[in-house]
């Protein structure tokens, strides 16, 4: 394996920090509701849709529990989405413990969106879709005359 568990993990967390200071960056109000175009979600909607991902992936990689529940819909405040985020992040270092890297190698047809991945490519994934949503939301902060955070703070 190329990249190890750790340096796996280690950045997977430096993204998860840029996305929750992109998240800080928000208003409340335009957090929940803010959208530049119609079919847009706001970015609140967004960052619930990450966690989903990564508490999905996360039970069904380490434990085999292969759930995908909208576990965060209710939430509607920032300090409530924030506290979240820190709760499933802390969620995912314990759940890295039970991962070993022939773990992230095996593989498996893909529970939730189809076709049959690695565990490791299945985080790829998630990874891939947080920096998606994160650009929108840098998008986002610049249409409401917000300057967003530093993009190579991590």
């Amino acid at each position: 394996m190329f990249l190890s568990k750790e340096g796996l993990l280690n950045i997977l967390d430096g993204n998860r920090r840029l996305t929750m200071r992109v998240l800080e960056a928000f208003p409340e109000e335009e957090l929940f509701h803010y959208t530049p175009a119609e079919k847009l979600r706001p970015f609140a909607e967004m960052v619930k849709e990450i966690m989903n991902i990564e508490t999905g992936y996360m039970r069904g990689i380490a434990l085999s529990v292969w759930e995908f529940p909208n576990s965060f819909a209710a939430l509607s405040t920032k300090e409530a989405l924030i506290s979240a985020c820190e709760a499933v992040r802390q969620d995912t270092r314990k759940l890295w413990e039970e991962i070993t890297e022939e773990t992230l190698e095996a593989v498996e047809k893909d529970p939730f969106f189809g076709p049959s991945q690695s565990h490791f490519e299945r985080l790829q994934y998630a990874l891939e879709n947080e920096i998606h949503h994160r650009g929108q939301g840098y998008i986002y902060l610049r249409t409401l005359g917000i300057e967003p955070p530093e993009f190579f703070v991590r």
